[in-house]
């Protein structure tokens, strides 16, 4: 009689796992390889550059009319992370909404956006070039508007973004502004004395290695930390005050981080009006100046070399993870 044992569930279970890696990393490097010979391919005569005319399919979403709006979301956290699932294409969200801009700016029949905003906001240059893109968009013809629809949040970096609406609709429920800037980091300075860890940083000036979590911030650093903030947020309220004609006294009142409710907002200036989508399609018409809208969406269709480049490292983070850097953000984070 034979001693040889048959191989145990974990064996197979290992095996599987080591087939499965090297399934991954073989897909990883095809789509590596496909992928950069179709970034060789040939400019055509008389093409214009992707990235400065990016080109969407238009779907008709919403209304009717001799004027074209179209609605763009700006959703979730703000940062250039980019969004995607196990081998699929993956796009940083931000660039993806600054493109929509940029094409609805190029094309002469939309006169409009709706810029749709769902986000707690996030890191402050994403934010900024959002707010800068529309203002483009605006100041790119007399008769552009951009009206701002609140759903759930539009917080911090979200409302810094959403200063440059001609009107700003929110929901009933929705959460409004949480102005202010902050940096958020972790110190275990204590924890790793006491643990017998230690830190080694070699660096060329005492303020180099700032915020360093194995040591304690000096006040020097801190008072450098904060003049970066508060430069940060005169900016927001500089921003704020521009789009909403407030004073300084408005601004003490509602600036200080706080978040408010719709009705709270309204009372404040913070936003126009209330409502929902059906409201939101009827002043944007008379923003317009127009009897009626035709509302359009963007739509982006990866096709089979998205498909590729995205195998190249079918994992990533979350915007949260990228957030959890060290940075200056305009971010409501409860």
């Amino acid at each position: 009689m034979s001693d040889k044992k048959k191989p145990s569930g974990c064996y197979w279970i290992f095996l599987l796992v080591v087939l499965l890696a090297l399934a991954v990393s073989v897909a990883m490097n095809f789509g590596l390889l496909l992928g950069s010979l179709v970034g060789t391919e040939r400019v055509a005569v008389g093409a214009k550059p992707q990235d400065e005319f990016p080109r969407f399919t238009s779907r008709w979403s919403f209304g009717d009319g001799d004027t074209v709006v179209v609605r763009i979301p700006l959703e979730g956290i703000i940062a250039r992370q980019a969004d995607g699932g196990l081998f699929m294409p993956r796009y940083d969200k931000v660039q993806l909404l600054l493109n929509r801009i940029r094409a609805a700016r190029n094309d002469e029949d939309v006169r409009g956006i709706i810029l749709e905003v769902d986000s707690p906001g996030g890191a402050v240059t994403p934010s900024d070039e959002i707010y800068h893109a529309l203002m483009q968009f605006r100041d790119s013809a007399d008769d552009r508007r951009v009206v701002v629809f609140t759903r759930d949040v539009a917080a911090s970096g979200a409302y810094y973004a959403a200063m440059a609406g001609d009107w700003v609709i929110a929901e009933p429920t929705a959460i409004i502004g949480s102005i202010g800037v902050m940096i958020q980091t972790l110190n275990w300075h204590e924890l790793s004395e006491r643990i017998g860890v230690r830190d080694t940083t070699i660096k060329s000036g005492e303020t180099k290695d700032m915020l360093n979590p194995f040591r304690d911030v000096s006040e020097d650093e801190l008072g450098i930390l904060q003049d970066l903030v508060d430069s940060m947020y005169g900016r927001f309220v500089r921003i704020v005050q521009e789009s909403r004609g407030f004073d300084d006294a408005a601004m003490s009142r509602i600036a200080d981080g706080r978040v408010f409710t719709a009705d709270d907002a309204l009372k404040e200036g913070m936003i126009d009006e209330i409502g929902y989508w059906d409201d939101v399609v009827e002043r944007t018409a008379e923003v317009m100046g127009v009897p009626s809208v035709k509302i359009i969406r963007y739509e982006h269709r990866p096709d089979w070399t998205d498909w590729l480049m995205s195998m190249r490292n079918p994992l990533h983070w979350s915007a949260w993870s990228e957030l959890d850097r060290t940075r200056v953000l305009y971010l409501w984070r409860p």
